[in-house]
């Protein structure tokens, strides 16, 4: 939520079509990112509590969908002057300190604690944890009794999480000096202030983000993990248009956010809504008369002036999607936007079909480029466009999405590699009887588990890491084959036969070995001390 208002509907619509005339309609993404998406990246509550005190201002943002009635009820308070000459009247350093109490405006000090508005709130208690910053109700022993009463989170405290109401936290880096200087002040036996002008609330005004300059860009709060009552995992989205005749699924949890109907958008965008409206994967779909070279010549052309932007071009490479051709450039670039400077790293697959060109991109901050990068992948093994051929014996290239090899390999070093090795198997081992039988079984086998273990590659970056490990020597080994002159099923079948062997001896019979060999000096061993 802190990140949101960086970027506004407004400027960025204006901008983007700037950045589509200038750069000639290139990097569509970038468009999706600084376009129309952001309006309804998140559902972010765009007003702020500023209030004023003694000690320096203390900037409130608020979580309204985790807690919409105690958001309303702060707000209609600090708008009715509720909270004006009120009191910090109890400050507990590394704790809280808790205000908002009308009885501390002229009451006896004994009543401080006890007092509130006419009407109660009833308990709307969240996942949010008591993080240092946190804006919490306080309320008596009866959960639905907050009234007006509220406390800020001086030092984590996380026993606190899941028993009173997190409605917002603090957003500027001098509300936490703030903070820091409220918790500072003495205090009496009974955590009131000594001095109580010291922690007087003077004002709490409700303004636009807009109007606070100065707001920290901050990540989602952090949130319980109840593992006791697991929720029902949702469908994941898909995206489906006989007009422009293509399906895809979009990454769990993630939205298709209404695009701006402008030169250069993506016809469909996909964003995660708790993340805000970066990273973004999205999709263009261009009809064309255009061969599958004059494609990628448009695009180097296109690419060279694109340089001018300050973007670097870290790739290019041509592939291959379910039979169609494909086209990978990744790139990486600042934008300025509203003063503040992203880096941006952007990948952009094009898929060539014979009427349409299927541009697939992926934009995020460039620090976190890869770790979404494996939800972009899954994306792309989705795709189902106009053309594709049903070819179920590409481990690169499965509908489900079930290809672990592919999935290991995207985007690394071992991906060209994996291009060679479908170029080979579609070039000279399906062009025999042998090679064909051989891949039928091998994929059926294949795909029994491959799905299962692409999803965990996908879900832990770590384990995908392992399985490219293990299977580097695998795709070595058959990479020996480009280099093999294959003109018959004999050839083909001794050729074969030895990289089977091969990878028998490296996985099979290899660690067989080292076992057996560790097994009896174990033995051994035990043999000498008996």
């Amino acid at each position: 939520m802190g990140g949101g208002g960086l970027l506004k509907t407004n400027s960025i619509g204006f901008l983007s079509a700037v950045i589509c005339e200038k750069i000639l309609k290139w990097i569509f993404l970038v468009v999706a990112v600084l376009a129309g998406l952001v309006g309804t990246a998140s559902a972010q509550d765009d007003r702020l509590a500023v209030v004023e005190t003694s000690h320096g201002k203390i900037v409130i943002e608020f979580f309204s969908d985790d807690a919409p009635n105690h958001v309303e009820n702060f707000v209609g308070l600090a708008e009715s002057g509720f909270y004006d000459g009120t009191l910090f009247h109890r400050i507990i350093p590394e704790f809280m300190i808790q205000g908002g109490d009308p009885n501390t405006k002229s009451g006896d000090p004994s009543t401080w604690g006890t007092g509130g508005p006419d009407e109660n709130v009833d308990a709307e208690f969240n996942t949010i944890k008591h993080s240092r910053g946190i804006i919490s109700m306080a309320r008596s022993n009866s959960p639905d009794s907050a009234g007006s009463q509220f406390f800020v989170v001086h030092a984590d405290s996380n026993f606190l999480d899941g028993q009173y109401t997190v409605f917002g936290r603090i957003v500027t880096d001098e509300s936490f000096e703030t903070l820091d200087s409220i918790a500072g002040s003495d205090t009496t036996a009974g955590d009131a202030p000594v001095d109580p002008e010291s922690a007087r609330i003077t004002s709490v005004t409700i303004t636009d983000r807009s109007n606070v300059p100065d707001l920290l860009d901050l990540p989602e709060p952090e949130r319980l993990q109840d593992a006791s009552t697991p929720e029902t995992p949702e469908p994941d989205p898909i995206f489906e248009s006989a007009e422009l005749g293509v399906s895809l699924t979009a990454p769990p949890g993630w939205t298709f956010p209404p695009v701006f109907d402008q030169p250069g958008a993506p016809n469909v965008a996909m964003i995660d809504p708790n993340l805000g409206p970066i990273p973004t994967i999205a999709l263009s779909v261009q009809e064309h008369q255009q061969t599958f070279d004059e494609v990628v010549s448009e695009r180097d052309a296109l690419l060279e002036g694109f340089k001018d932007t300050g973007f670097e071009i870290l790739s290019r490479e041509r592939g291959t999607l379910k039979g169609l051709p494909t086209y990978t450039v990744v790139i990486e670039g600042p934008f300025v936007i509203n003063g503040a400077q992203l880096m941006v790293k952007t990948q952009e697959v094009t898929v060539h079909s014979s009427e349409k060109n299927y541009i697939l991109a992926y934009a995020n901050n460039a620090p976190a480029y890869e770790d979404h990068l494996p939800l972009f992948t899954g994306v792309l093994e989705s795709l189902e466009v106009e053309g594709q051929t049903d070819d179920s014996s590409d481990p690169g290239s499965d509908g489900s999405g079930g290809c672990l090899i592919a999935t290991a390999t995207f985007g690394s070093e071992l991906a060209p590699q994996v291009q060679q090795l479908r170029e080979l198997r579609d070039n000279t081992v399906l062009s025999t009887h042998s090679g064909s039988a051989f891949l039928g079984a091998f994929n059926q086998l294949y795909y029994s588990f491959s799905p299962t273990i692409a999803d965990l590659e996908r879900e832990h970056p770590v384990f995908r890491e392992a399985v490219k490990v293990a299977i580097t020597p695998m795709l070595a080994t058959l990479s020996m084959l480009n280099h093999a002159g294959i003109d018959s099923e004999a050839e083909m079948m001794t050729y074969g036969a030895g990289v089977i062997l091969l990878n028998i001896g490296m996985y099979v019979a290899a660690p067989a070995a080292v076992i057996y060999k560790a097994r009896k000096v174990i033995v051994s061993q035990g043999n000498r001390r008996s």
